[in-house]
């Protein structure tokens, strides 16, 4: 028996089953778009890269110099007058990228298919620009790939792949202080674990000595694009201040977060101190709490980071040993500390305290 033919709101009669037809369509439609997007810029960052090898060659080997690149920029400029990507300075970007990743197999030993192009797989579904960035800020070829790597998975635009970088997001990530394997079970404490970092780096803030754990609270809400771009990609931001009623009292959570693919609350709690043990007691009451009043069928423990401006690693294995909620401690900064000797970092001046001092001596001098 025919199937009764379906009415669809603005079109004339259609078919029965033509809704899913057409979504069917569409789907294989956007699939091989993407598909071919990924085969174009595949076949670029190939032919870069050839380019790149035959140049380091002619560069090397047979002493070509600036004047001969220029010429051949200007060749394939007048031969390829629709094609960007040609100039004096990307070739020479093209023969670095060779460079760069040339007898790397035996750190990513996956390479693309064509035995004329082994560079690693990942490379090739990232754009030239965001490649550009890596050869350019990225001396080490497995940071390189981690980058890609974390650029794909999460829609990193160049900009945000630069801030990253800049803020040594591989040297952070899954850094902090956890009781995570004990407190979750594997698969989410593994994922948890790589969520958060240590330290944070607050750069778009500016605090004074005297500013209290409200300025910092107050500091990170006006600034809460920021602040989501440096916690990471899942968190949803809930409330600031948020109120639990417990026993007929108020208790109030600093920042309250949701995380999408960890699919828990986060509840941070900000200290203008060094961590002590209470502060991993008060986290343990705010995500019992949380979970008791909060957590929905489906979702996962709620996780608490307590974000401190400096802590002792010891102190905070032994203050989480025990706790049953899953619990992490990181330090906060306004600034990225080069890799010094702690003691040097601690004296080294805040930026507030520098432009005070020049507007100090401005002022003497006048």
């Amino acid at each position: 028996m025919k199937r009764k033919a379906e009415i669809v709101p603005g079109d004339a009669r259609l078919p029965a089953g033509y809704t899913e037809f057409i979504a069917s369509l569409k789907e294989r439609i956007r699939s091989a778009q993407v598909k071919a997007a990924l085969s174009v810029n595949r076949e670029l960052i190939c032919l870069y890269w050839q380019i790149g090898r035959e140049l380091a060659g002619r560069l090397d080997a047979e002493g070509w110099g600036a004047k001969v690149v220029d010429r051949l920029a200007r060749d394939l400029r007048s031969e390829f007058p629709g094609t960007e990507g040609f100039s004096r300075t990307n070739l020479y970007r093209m023969r670095a990228f060779y460079s760069a990743y040339a007898g790397t197999s035996a750190i990513v030993p996956q390479a693309v298919g064509q035995t004329d192009c082994p560079m690693p797989e990942v490379l090739t579904h990232i754009p030239w620009g965001h490649n550009v960035i890596l050869i350019e800020k990225v001396k080490d070829p497995e940071r390189r790939v981690w980058y890609a790597r974390q650029a794909i998975e999460y829609g990193w635009s160049r900009a945000v792949l630069d801030h990253q970088i800049g803020s040594d997001l591989y040297a952070r990530q899954g850094k902090a202080v956890t009781n995570f394997q004990d407190a979750l079970p594997a698969p989410q404490s593994d994922l948890a674990l790589q969520t958060f970092k240590d330290p944070y780096i607050f750069s778009f803030l500016a605090l004074t000595q005297s500013a209290r754990e409200g300025d910092l609270e107050q500091g990170l809400i006006d600034h809460i694009q920021k602040f989501l771009l440096e916690l990471g990609v899942g968190f949803s931001f809930i409330g600031r201040q948020y109120l639990l009623e417990v026993d007929g009292c108020e208790y109030y959570i600093d920042l309250l977060f949701y995380h999408l693919r960890l699919r828990c609350f986060v509840v941070i709690d900000l200290k203008m101190e060094e961590f002590s043990p209470e502060h991993a007691g008060k986290m343990n009451f705010y995500l019992s709490a949380v979970d008791d009043l909060l957590r929905q069928p489906g979702d996962q423990p709620s996780i608490g980071l307590v974000l401190c401006k400096t802590k002792k690693r010891l102190t905070v294995e032994y203050a989480l040993r025990d706790m049953g909620k899953p619990i992490g401690v990181s330090e906060w900064r306004t600034r990225l500390v080069a890799s010094l000797p702690k003691e040097l970092q601690d004296n080294l001046p805040a930026i507030e305290d520098l432009e005070k001092e020049l507007a100090d001596k401005y002022h003497a001098d006048g």
